[in-house]
């Protein structure tokens, strides 16, 4: 996986998205191989933190009754919910002390499937000095889609790490990220050589 510590480059940053337990298997609203990333997802935090370039993790965080939930007429499970396991990142996912967590899904208002939304994360981001985002994540068609095209609409050049994510169906997955190459984002399959 070599490979992917060469890709990075100075103004640079990478953003997991929501790698938590609710979204994979055993959780409450849980993506088919959601776990499956995790692994590769390692490879790149860990070439991140050898090329000093900052990550970001992002995490729904959600308030009882939450909006977005279907006993509030939105359309999902409960999910998430705050200070509880399911709300964890993954416990295998290798993040360093040093990773900025970006928590979201907590307004009362409206559901923030982007990391972009309404938290901050494009002011971190330009203070880092980021230009070029890394995006990988659960779910392609939610939450990853929506923070692509977020970053994309702020100015930033996004990579999406093809293989380092997963929709909630591949219906969805396909129109997705055929959505989010029409505005702008590339895709990137890091492959089994980290190729």
């Amino acid at each position: 996986m070599d490979h992917i510590e060469e890709l990075l480059q100075p103004g640079d940053g990478l953003l997991l998205v929501d790698v938590q337990n609710d979204f994979c298997p055993g959780g409450a609203l849980p993506i088919s191989g959601g776990d499956g990333i995790v692994p590769l997802l390692n490879h790149w935090i860990a070439a991140a933190s050898a090329r000093g370039v900052p990550i970001y993790a992002s995490r729904d965080w959600h308030p009882a009754g939450h909006i977005s939930f279907q006993e509030q007429g939105g359309p999902w499970p409960v999910h998430c919910l705050q200070d509880t396991p399911g709300a964890m990142f993954h416990p295998d996912l290798q993040l360093p002390g040093s990773v900025v967590k970006v928590t979201k899904g907590v307004r009362f208002d409206h559901d923030q499937n982007s990391a972009l939304d309404a938290t901050g994360l494009e002011v971190r981001l330009r203070r880092d000095g980021v230009r070029r985002l890394w995006i990988g994540g659960l779910a392609e068609d939610v939450c990853v889609r929506a923070s692509v095209l977020d970053a994309l609409q702020a100015g930033f050049a996004v990579v999406l790490i093809g293989d380092g994510t997963r929709p909630v169906t591949w219906e969805n997955g396909v129109k997705a990220r055929r959505e989010m190459q029409d505005a702008g984002a590339e895709v990137h399959i890091t492959g089994p050589t980290g190729r």
